[in-house]
């Protein structure tokens, strides 16, 4: 474990800070999967969807996925791509970062695999930002012919633009900062002393110096040093979103106590879940629907409210999988280990931990037992309390790990084979 660096001093205030812009400026995905893709075939959208999957699953290259995607847009309208990218909203509090670190004195700069170069440079311009690095898109007679180029999309492009704007500017890696969410900016963070995670993936949650969860304001303070500034509170969305994580344990209790089938209860969560992921296509589409659509608004982290969330979707798949797959009383244990130690652990670490895993920046060590505590405790209701301990730890175990799995899932399939195991 390791003390958490946003308590530590920097060494020098950078003088040139690098934004990742899906995921980091602009909600991820938004673009090319809801917007960019309204007028295609559907059969067009599922073939964007799946190379996109199988970039996530790191089976193609980016250059590949992305050529493939934009091939499904030849002979749209460039001005009519331009005007649905428009649409697209920032993220909570960038003009304010933006606007800040330009009365630092700090240069920014934009850097994107994904958006067009004229789309980067729009963006770069509406937050005064310094330096904007996209997608060349071809285009004949205001039409896109399907074909893409530029550094951006090549591998360790990133770095090479990077390198080239420290050339011109003079400046080293101790001069520059990166605020990325995904392995495609791993190239970049040799040539920046102080990497941030934003509410990164497994490999920059492992790699990043820190890591920061919600609004985009919370990596000011440590780009600036004004270290008092860091935030330690709960937010409402925070609070609902794990008010709801934790009442999960309601599901064992219901099986357990009060003689629910949980083959029926599992049906009802699949049919819950498919209404849910009819309502997010839905808002995506610009429809709200009046009771999913609004319990979303108010409990969805920040960069998760204009795009697609599916945080509830691996919650439910993580419940299902787990009534199906183990006898009770070891999937009720199970699921009170998830329910609780999960949603514990992102509570009492936001509120009180100090320490992060040295394996993983986005995790507190306090968080882990106090999630630990409130697992054991749970389980113990359904199976013995050793049981209970062991699979307890087990099940944090996984949840303090940086994985390509969610831990909506890790944590309840690794709690129920441990209990399962043991005599």
């Amino acid at each position: 474990m390791t003390k958490d660096k946003t308590l530590l001093p920097l060494r020098q205030k950078p003088r040139l800070i690098v934004f990742d812009v899906e995921g980091v400026l602009i909600p991820k995905r938004r673009y090319l999967l809801f917007e960019a893709s309204r007028g295609l075939s559907f059969m067009s959208f599922l073939k964007m969807l799946w190379f996109g999957f199988l970039y996530e699953l790191g089976l193609i290259s980016l250059e590949t996925a992305l050529r493939k995607i934009y091939r499904q847009l030849r002979g749209r309208v460039m001005n009519d791509l331009f005007q649905l990218y428009k649409k697209i909203p920032l993220m909570p509090s960038v003009k304010e970062a933006c606007e800040q670190l330009k009365e630092m004195g700090c240069k920014t700069a934009l850097i994107s695999s994904g958006l067009p170069q004229p789309f980067i440079e729009d963006l770069a311009s509406q937050l005064g930002c310094d330096y904007a690095f996209g997608v060349d898109l071809e285009v004949a007679e205001s039409h896109l012919t399907g074909q893409i180029g530029g550094d951006v999309i090549k591998p360790g492009g990133k770095a090479l633009i990077l390198k080239r704007i420290q050339e011109r500017e003079g400046l080293t890696a101790q001069d520059c900062a990166l605020v990325a969410d995904d392995r495609n900016n791993l190239p970049m963070l040799q040539l920046c002393s102080t990497r941030i995670g934003y509410n990164p993936d497994f490999r920059l949650a492992y790699k990043s110096d820190i890591v920061v969860k919600g609004d985009l304001a919370e990596v000011l303070p440590i780009l600036t040093g004004n270290l008092a500034d860091v935030n330690h509170s709960i937010s409402r969305r925070e609070l609902i979103r794990e008010t709801i994580h934790v009442a999960g344990f309601f599901v064992p209790v219901f099986c357990a106590y009060f003689a629910f089938n949980h083959y029926f209860v599992a049906f009802l969560i699949f049919v819950v879940t498919m209404l849910y992921a009819a309502s997010e296509l839905a808002r995506m589409l610009g429809v709200n629907l009046p009771i999913m659509s609004t319990i979303t608004w108010k409990a969805a982290a920040q960069p998760e409210v204009y795009e697609f969330v599916t945080a509830p979707i691996s919650f439910a798949v993580g419940i299902m999988l787990t009534l199906l797959l183990f006898p009770a009383p070891v999937s009720y244990a199970s699921i009170a280990i998830f329910t609780l130690g999960d949603g514990f652990a992102t509570l009492f670490g936001r509120k009180v931990g100090n320490h992060v895993f040295s394996y993983n920046k986005g995790k507190k060590v306090e968080g882990t037992l106090f999630g630990f505590l409130f697992a054991s405790l749970g389980a113990s209701l359904f199976i013995s309390p050793l049981r209970a301990l062991v699979g307890a730890a087990l099940g944090m175990i996984a949840e303090s790990l940086p994985s390509p799995v969610n831990d909506n899932l890790t944590i309840p399939l690794v709690a129920g084979l441990t209990m399962l195991l043991l005599p």
